[in-house]
């Protein structure tokens, strides 16, 4: 089977003085689970609208395989995409909206009804099929959007938030739900969602956008970890950004120590967030330090004299975006 790994080089899109997607270059792995993750605007799911052919990028091209799709409509494309808003026939039944692809491409009525009981059965939907989409709730319509765009076995399957309509404890159930569909298929999955949560707990790989460019690629745990730049640091969970030694650093909440031999400091705030709590704190040097420590039954209190530290090696060195130094 001919490979389905996603490359995006030198993508430019414009529309009128608005730069959406600026020279973005990004390669996705076949089989992987791989995530746009950015704020509103910040031209994630226009990258995504040129992959599925949506959108024509102004410069720059798509290849899937290795094949030039850049100027290939949206139908002829390895493609399937799945929408926030279900984007399911309301007249129809779950077992016709399903098949309603492979109804188009002439498939028989036996085959189709076949697929489409294999497909449900795959989505947890099984004797689901006569049912209409009012009838189902959200997490279960989300499932039939998914079933109907999988039966067409696409190489690549594009999701634009498609959790974003759902509450949250159903979003995390469909999180789980999604990462483990996608391992079973072994398709390459490409995620558009400005939830970090989403794309640290899903995916293999994901690319953080910022004002049309891409700030980093790599691993959930790298990104995390890691902080390329600023942005990434304060986007991706919450950091510290320092000057130290004449280098502007970042230091996760719940790596930096209290009551260690580190910097003097005095105790501004304390919130308790259930398994944790967040001590704002502020430094004799003028920094205001957000501290995570998980609750095990002792207690600061606001006012209280301390010490921060941290490793060495839990500090990285961020650099400015390019958008702020231009």
């Amino acid at each position: 089977m001919p490979q389905a790994d996603v490359s995006v080089e030198g993508v430019r899109k414009t529309y009128g003085d608005v730069v959406a997607v600026d020279h973005v270059d990004l390669k996705v792995g076949d089989g992987e689970f791989f995530t746009l993750l950015g704020p509103s605007g910040s031209g994630k799911t226009t990258t995504l609208r040129i992959i599925a052919g949506f959108e024509r990028p102004d410069e720059g091209r798509v290849t899937i395989g290795g094949a030039d799709i850049t100027h290939e409509p949206p139908y002829s494309r390895p493609v399937n995409t799945v929408f926030q808003d279900y984007a399911l026939f309301p007249h129809m039944s779950v077992a016709e909206n399903v098949g309603y692809g492979l109804k188009v491409k002439g498939i028989s009525r036996r085959d189709r009804g076949k697929q489409v009981e294999e497909v449900l059965k795959m989505v947890r939907l099984d004797g689901f099929g006569g049912r209409k989409p009012v009838q189902l709730s959200g997490g279960q319509r989300q499932r039939v959007a998914l079933a109907r765009s999988i039966v067409n076995q696409p190489k690549v399957l594009l999701l634009d938030e498609p959790l974003g309509a759902l509450d949250l404890k159903l979003r995390q159930e469909m999180q789980v739900f999604l990462k483990a569909l996608q391992q079973d298929l072994g398709m390459t999955f490409i995620y558009v969602t400005h939830d970090q949560e989403e794309a640290l707990t899903m995916s293999d790989h994901l690319a953080v956008f910022n004002d049309g460019r891409i700030e980093q690629i790599g691993s959930p745990e790298e990104v995390y970890a890691r902080p390329a730049t600023e942005f990434v640091a304060g986007f991706v969970g919450t950091s510290n950004i320092l000057e130290r030694g004449g280098r502007r650093i970042s230091v996760r909440p719940e790596r930096i120590e209290l009551d260690g031999s580190g910097e003097a400091a005095t105790v501004a705030d304390v919130v308790f967030v259930g398994a944790f709590t967040r001590i704002l704190v502020d430094t004799d040097s003028g920094d205001r330090l957000t501290v995570v420590r998980q609750n095990d039954g002792s207690r600061v209190e606001p006012g209280t004299r301390v010490h921060v530290g941290w490793r060495d090696e839990d500090a990285y060195e961020v650099r400015i975006p390019q958008q702020e130094v231009r």
